[in-house]
């Protein structure tokens, strides 16, 4: 729902930037065709031709970084959104000035450029905020600063709607300041020295600094030299200057570091993948069973993990885990747990055992408070005998006689969640072909564009639409039911299974 809404925004946002263009250039249209009209505006065309061009350039500008992510970049958007506005107004401004029947709609439209030239400044601050290390106590007090001086400053332009504080339009139609203007100022020369401290104070590059620094000196640049025209459309235009140029260096800029981070991302994806069983089939010269996994993490790098390794020659052990997270530290975190898992487990211990002594590595200096949910089989192949154990894990699966139900296991807690923690044990008994799948949450849990969980029964339900199946199959089915289910919703967590289908003992293997 949230990246729809996202999504829709954007293009709102697109389609407003392209609305000003059109009108300013509409607007300049009209001017030159009325010659009345062309005499009374006459000193303002260079500002008309300003207003379209920069406002088709604001559409342009926006168009591209639509597609850019980051941090920073829908406030980006919103500033180019907030500069197409001061265009379009200015457009009206200059039409309605001079026009005293017009003068409410002029004092609404000058009043409007004012709250955008508000609202652009603390945009601004925000969007440095998000994109530069800005760091230290003045940082952290411009958080709460900023936001409240810019509140009383929107309350001193709306107290003009009462009595003529800052301006006015006067009975010809033309804006006029009041002798107190200069309290309009107040909070844009707060917000702007705070920002520039901010940013010179940062650990960003020089040329972010600098492209940053844009937005606040080529204003007052054209301020200074117009003398303070009010209207003045190079001071948009200016604004306009300065996004361009941070568009150039500082995503350009992002851009290269997220290049780099994806890289490394993608380093971390392969060296996870090469820790997990992944040639199937797995051990080719054992025809007393048959096992097959898989594991889509939700992103790069994921942290549910699966393991099957033999014991001795007749014992093999199964693991499957979901660690607290997502991302870069859950994959450590699975690293680490799938290790200490395995060791323990090749001891030829109980699976109760095993995950007793997991819980007390993992407990061990966990500064980070993660922890893992843990299911353990460890099956014994002359006889079908397999010994289970779970850390708060999902209820795993079994299917004897070709049906397949959920199997309530008893829980014990998560590994690395508490010290002390004890597992109870239990025994499944196989027959020849029987299986039993076990999954992470990332199944039953998978969402749709309803926020509809797929949920345990479906799972069952996609199971037991199969005839006799090998493990490889019984993951594609529920995979592709899952699919069907979540249908172009964004998958939420990882989503990882296996199976292990018991062939049992040959007459050779007996003899």
């Amino acid at each position: 729902m949230i990246e729809k809404y996202k999504k829709h925004s954007a293009l709102l946002g697109l389609c407003f930037t392209i609305f000003a263009g059109l009108f300013a250039f509409v607007t300049t249209w009209i001017v030159f065709s009325d010659q009345d009209l062309f005499m009374r505006v006459e000193a303002n065309l260079w500002d008309l031709g300003v207003d379209t061009l920069g406002a088709f350039i604001s559409a342009a500008l926006y168009y591209g970084c639509m597609r850019q992510k980051g941090d920073g970049t829908s406030i980006f958007r919103a500033l180019t959104v907030l500069v197409s506005a001061g265009f379009l107004s200015n457009s009206l401004m200059y039409l309605m000035q001079g026009m005293p029947e017009m003068s409410a709609y002029m004092f609404l439209f000058v009043l409007a450029s004012k709250l955008i030239d508000l609202v652009m400044i603390y945009l601004f601050y925000r969007y440095i905020r998000a994109s530069m290390e800005l760091e230290g106590k003045l940082a952290r007090w411009a958080d709460k600063g900023i936001p409240v001086l810019l509140v009383l400053q929107i309350l001193v332009l709306l107290s003009n709607i009462v009595h003529p504080v800052t301006f006015f339009i006067d009975d010809k139609g033309f804006y006029q300041a009041t002798g107190i203007s200069s309290i309009e100022d107040i909070y844009l020369i707060v917000a702007s020295v705070i920002t520039v401290i901010l940013i010179v104070r940062s650990g960003s590059p020089r040329n972010q600094k600098v492209a940053a620094l844009t937005f606040i000196f080529l204003p007052l640049i054209n301020y200074l030299t117009t003398w303070g025209e009010f209207g003045n459309a190079s001071q948009y235009g200016m604004v306009l200057m300065s996004l361009i140029i941070m568009y150039c260096l500082i995503f350009n800029y992002n851009s290269n570091k997220l290049a780099s981070t994806q890289t490394e991302l993608n380093m971390a994806t392969e060296i996870q993948a090469g820790m997990l069983p992944s040639i199937f089939p797995a051990f080719p010269n054992r025809e007393e069973f048959d096992i097959y996994a898989s594991m889509d993490p939700a992103k790069e790098v994921g942290g549910d993990f699966y393991d099957f390794f033999m014991i001795d020659d007749d014992h093999l052990g199964v693991v499957i885990a979901d660690v607290s997270g997502k991302g870069v530290p859950a994959a450590l975190f699975m690293m680490i747990s799938k290790t200490v898992v395995q060791n323990f487990a090749k001891l030829g211990i109980s699976a109760d055992e095993v995950l007793t002594r997991s819980n007390e590595a993992l407990c061990t200096d966990n500064k980070t408070e993660m922890f893992v949910t843990t299911w353990i089989g460890i099956l014994e192949i002359s006889t079908g005998r397999m010994t289970c154990a779970s850390a708060g894990h999902e209820y795993p699966v079994i299917c004897h006689d070709g049906k397949f139900e959920l199997f309530k296991d008893k829980h014990g807690f998560v590994l690395g969640g508490m010290e002390g923690a004890r597992y109870r044990e239990y025994e499944l008994q196989f027959e020849k072909d029987d299986m039993i799948f076990v999954y992470t949450d990332g199944v039953p849990e998978a969402t749709n564009q309803n926020n509809e969980l797929f949920g345990t029964d479906r799972m069952v339900d996609a199971l037991n639409t199969m005839e006799e199946s090998d493990p490889k199959t019984v993951l594609e089915v529920v995979r592709s039911s899952v699919d069907r289910f979540v249908g172009g919703a964004e998958q939420f967590d990882d989503l990882t299974m296996v199976c292990l289908k018991y062939r049992g003992i040959s007459n050779s293997d007996e003899e």
